[in-house]
């Protein structure tokens, strides 16, 4: 059974085009991942969830109301951690969650005790009678996670809950995420640590602009690519032909497949191959050919290679990339002044 349930999500600001008929169905139960880089509609995907913004079109419904037609029902059964943390700074800890508790209409004995259990889950004891201020940036997301809990949700949604972290706060909402899956809340995460959703999650979905690119198991995912990665750089790449040449000559290989050009990294070559010992044959294909081998590295796959592989770039690079159009962006507003 689905509980969280999206189809034909269209959404745009201006002339972008954020989702582009997104279609995500999450079981009941499930530590979903959703993995992309920064601008693929990870954030409007959770909004929209969360009944905080509108679709242009499609359908949504979570644990079992449409978000449109029944806002309401949708707030009381769901969680939502944001990515942005916005705490009074004057009130405590303590105060914030009964705020929240008295928002959420809780009884003043169900609020303390759910605040109770929280506060000794999340290990706030020490500092949660101390005003927000005064907190550090680990603090302040346990605490905003406590907030999303209060009301003990069936759906939990949270965007990149642990970016910026150290290990031991990021550790600390790991195990409480384990643990809430395992007494059957349905949780969405929003990512873009590889690491964090390869681990936590029981299915999982790539985004990039705006629709989703890959979905299923990580290790369903992983297991498709069909052998290791390789990575290759040639000495004489100067020019997409001649990356292009070298594809063709590795791609002849029987034991050789899947093989991606990665323009952003100087056009190295990332490949799949079926056997463990190809290393020698690529290294005489590339020789008798006149190539000159400057790099060559050989990994079991991972969910970049996945990434990799769907889009023709990492999801450093697609970081990146963004990067430097916000850069770029920033610099021509700065040209206008």
């Amino acid at each position: 059974m689905s509980l969280i349930e999206l189809q034909e999500v269209v959404k745009t600001y201006g002339s972008v085009k954020a989702l582009r008929g997104l279609n995500l169905s999450i079981p009941e139960g499930c530590l979903y991942g959703l993995l992309g880089p920064n601008g693929s509609g990870k954030t409007t995907t959770l909004r929209i969830l969360s009944t905080l913004l509108e679709p242009d079109s499609g359908q949504v419904h979570v644990a079992g109301f449409n978000v449109l037609g029944n806002p309401r029902a949708v707030r009381t059964r769901l969680g939502f951690v944001a990515q942005d943390i916005a705490l009074d700074k004057i009130l405590t800890g303590r105060e914030l969650l009964q705020l929240q508790g008295d928002l959420y209409h809780l009884r003043s004995s169900v609020k303390d005790l759910r605040i109770a259990e929280l506060t000794a889950r999340l290990d706030m004891d020490s500092w949660i009678d101390r005003r927000c201020g005064s907190y550090s940036g680990g603090m302040k997301r346990r605490l905003d996670l406590a907030a999303g809990l209060l009301h003990q949700p069936k759906v939990l949604v949270l965007d990149e809950p642990t970016v910026g972290l150290d290990i031991e706060s990021r550790t600390t909402i790991w195990n409480l995420l384990r643990e809430l899956k395992s007494l059957g809340t349905t949780i969405l995460l929003s990512s873009h640590y590889l690491e964090e959703v390869d681990v936590l999650a029981d299915r999982m979905a790539i985004m990039d602009n705006g629709r989703v690119i890959a979905e299923g198991t990580p290790a369903d995912l992983k297991k498709e690519l069909g052998g290791d990665r390789i990575t290759l750089r040639v000495q004489e790449f100067s020019d997409e032909n001649e990356s292009e040449e070298v594809r063709s000559l590795l791609s002849s290989i029987n034991e050789v497949s899947h093989v991606v050009i990665n323009r952003s990294q100087g056009f190295s070559l990332n490949l799949v191959v079926d056997d463990q010992n190809v290393l020698p044959l690529i290294r005489q294909c590339l020789e008798r050919a006149g190539f000159s081998i400057f790099s060559l590295s050989q990994s079991r796959p991972s969910l970049d290679d996945v990434y990799l592989r769907s889009t023709g770039k990492t999801l450093m690079d697609a970081e990146l990339e963004l990067a430097g159009k916000r850069d770029v962006k920033l610099e021509s507003k700065k040209a206008m002044r």
